[in-house]
């Protein structure tokens, strides 16, 4: 069902464009890039100016025993204060760039929960935890590292190249030419190199993005992987994926460490070109030795940034395939989102401005109503159903009939392909997403809880409320005896994923998480499926009261859990082909008949089977006792 279609890219080379959007994101750290440019600047400035003092200092005080005491203190003053200058530079240089780097994985990383937070439960439906993982840790990191260094020393290289080739060409245009010969050639070879390493570098990360998602479902699918005895198969797997991004690894740094001596090289055959030329113009009397000297140190200080911005610019190839997984993230728009009006007035979903949120009352109205996941599979064609205030309405069916489409249309998560779906009279899209999940109490089939105590978990479903409500909403779903003892009652830490608790008992802090917000639509989506037939009884029990005037949905596998419902809603294929009361659709005696006849006769052969072990048990333990 993933669908991982935007993180192919095809761009072949650094993307200035992409760039841009990343230092945009850069926020309250934009000035420190700013100080920190400023830095690189100078120390380009100085490491242009200490071989002009060098030279300065051969050609006027080495054999020149005319030299006065006076001219050397003051070029030892200007020479130690460049020197100190430079010193400062590094330190501010180093402090810059750590605010930034800091800085812009915290921004990033809130910009990206943010995002997460407001993207449409499609989103969800076709991504892959391993690969938000990937993109909200290590690819953030990525981009941090990249801003906070390496642009800024791409800055410090151009000034640097650009400052030494103007005082070049100022002493020597013919030497200076020399040097530059080199550049077009270290160019195309740049470019072959830097495609090459981007691409495998690409592939690298989408093979690390699976890695990501294998250690995933490795530790959240640890029992399941043991009880089907799958850690050899589980680690083969793992183990052919890290194989393949270590050769993937390894040829990228091929290409990388090719391209740095191929650089070196050239460097040295500019050294020589310089050294024969510039050699006889000394010999001739045509330059002074120092001015060839500086056009050696130059030549050495020239190509070094040009290293490093080849480096560099490698760095940039390898990142960007992060910076276009994290921009992606950040510039994916919501399926489903509330008009500019609608905002206005209701806020957007971080941001809900409750004192207009109108009070639901739970009229629900299906209006001509065509949805599909993919055109060539309509899931509901022309659907149409009223719902009154307080009722409650079962759904029954096969997997794929459309059960499940129906909740998640009633609660926003997808909008109808055409037709309305209407809320008290009024289209759904008229209020905000915020306005209707304020008034939802959503139970899933399999239940989820957050790390922290039974308390802080009741408690998400009404952040307000105080310590006699979560005992309340405990005690109407039965929660309340369990939760009592347990080692620390309500504070009790129930772990990563509800760990602590069994499948029953996290149903039940569901349940009561869920009706602490006082819901007026209530969903339950096979609610109770994964409970035992004891703690069923007491979640039904409360159910029934607390169903009062409230509209319910009920997905329902167990049908003995619906036969209260006002109305049951059989379907096959997005259509209604049963509709009516428990005992209207058993006199019947058609699809539904059948369903119920079925699954009552399986549950009493499976609570006979039950009952038969637990008197083979007690009989076993008794002939034991008289033995003894």
């Amino acid at each position: 069902m993933n669908d991982f279609k935007e993180e192919e890219f095809e761009n072949s080379k650094v993307s200035a464009s992409l760039w841009i959007k990343v230092l945009k994101q850069l926020g309250e750290t934009k000035k420190h890039l700013i100080y920190l440019a400023i830095f690189m600047l100078m120390q380009a400035g100085i490491d242009v100016v200490l071989p002009l003092m060098n030279t300065y200092a051969i050609n006027n005080y080495v054999g020149n025993s005319s030299v006065t005491t006076r001219s050397l203190i003051i070029f030892g003053i200007v020479y130690f204060a460049l020197i100190i200058w430079q010193a400062v530079n590094v330190y501010f240089f180093f402090k810059q760039a750590g605010h930034i780097e800091m800085g812009f994985s915290y921004s990033m990383r809130k910009k990206a929960f943010k995002k997460l937070q407001e993207l449409s439960f499609s989103y969800y439906d076709k991504t892959s935890v391993g690969w938000i993982l990937a993109r909200v840790t290590n690819d953030i990191a990525r981009l941090a590292e990249i801003v906070s260094w390496s642009l800024t020393d791409i800055v410090w290289g151009i000034a640097m190249m650009i400052g030494i080739s103007g005082v070049m060409l100022s002493i020597n245009v013919k030497l200076s030419l020399l040097v530059f010969a080199i550049i077009p050639f270290l160019f195309a070879l740049s470019m072959y190199f830097q495609k090459r390493i981007l691409q495998l570098h690409r592939a690298s990360r989408r093979v690390n993005s699976k890695i990501t998602a294998a250690f995933n479902e490795g530790i959240t699918g640890a029992k399941t992987t043991k009880t089907l005895v799958l850690e050899e198969a589980m680690y083969t797997n793992f183990k052919e994926l890290t194989g393949e991004l270590r050769m993937k690894s390894i040829r990228a740094a091929l290409f990388n460490s090719l391209f740095m001596p191929i650089v070196s090289t050239c460097s040295s055959l500019a050294i020589a070109l310089l050294l024969n030329e510039g050699g006889s113009m000394v010999i001739g009397g045509v330059i002074e030795f120092g001015t060839l000297y500086l056009f050696v140190n130059y030549t050495q200080s020239f190509f070094e940034p040009l290293r490093q911005i080849s480096s560099l610019m490698a760095e940039l190839q390898m990142a960007q395939a992060n910076a276009e997984r994290v921009m992606s993230l950040l510039e994916t728009e919501p399926e489903i989102v509330d008009t500019p009006e609608v905002i206005e007035k209701y806020g957007d979903i971080l941001h809900p401005k409750f004192e207009n949120f109108e009070e639901l009352h739970g009229d629900v109205t299906f209006d001509h109503v065509d949805f599909y996941y993919n055109e060539n599979e309509i899931v509901l064609k022309d659907f149409n159903l009223e719902v009154k205030q307080g009722q409650t309405i079962a759904l029954v069916g096969e997997t794929g009939s459309g059960k499940s489409t129906i909740v998640n249309l009633v609660c926003r998560f997808y909008e109808p392909k055409s037709g309305r779906i209407l809320i008290d009279g009024r289209d759904i899209r008229e209020r905000s997403i915020g306005w209707l999940h304020h008034n939802l109490g959503y139970v899933l089939q399999t239940p989820f809880l957050f790390s922290g105590t039974i308390k802080e978990n009741i408690r998400f479903g009404k952040l307000d409320a105080t310590d006699e409500e979560i005992m309340e909403a405990a005690k109407l779903v039965n929660a309340h005896d369990f939760i009592m003892k347990l080692e620390n009652g309500y504070d009790t830490d129930v772990n990563e994923g509800g760990s602590r608790l069994s499948t029953g008992e996290k149903q039940l802090i569901s349940f009561a998480r869920a009706l602490i917000a006082d819901p007026r639509l209530l969903i339950l989506d096979e609610a109770t499926s994964s409970i035992d037939t004891e703690k069923e009884k007491q979640i039904q029990d409360a159910i029934v009261t607390i169903q009062k005037n409230r509209t319910s949905f009920v997905v329902a596998h167990r049908l003995s859990t619906i036969v209260d419902a006002d109305r049951i809603l059989v379907l096959k294929k997005g259509v209604v082909v049963e509709d009516g009361t428990h005992e209207e659709l058993m006199a019947k005696e058609g699809y539904y008949y059948r369903l119920y006849t079925n699954q009552f006769n399986e549950e009493q052969q499976a609570s006979l089977l039950q009952l038969n072990k637990k008197r083979a048990k007690e009989q076993s333990q008794e002939v034991n006792f008289e033995e003894e």
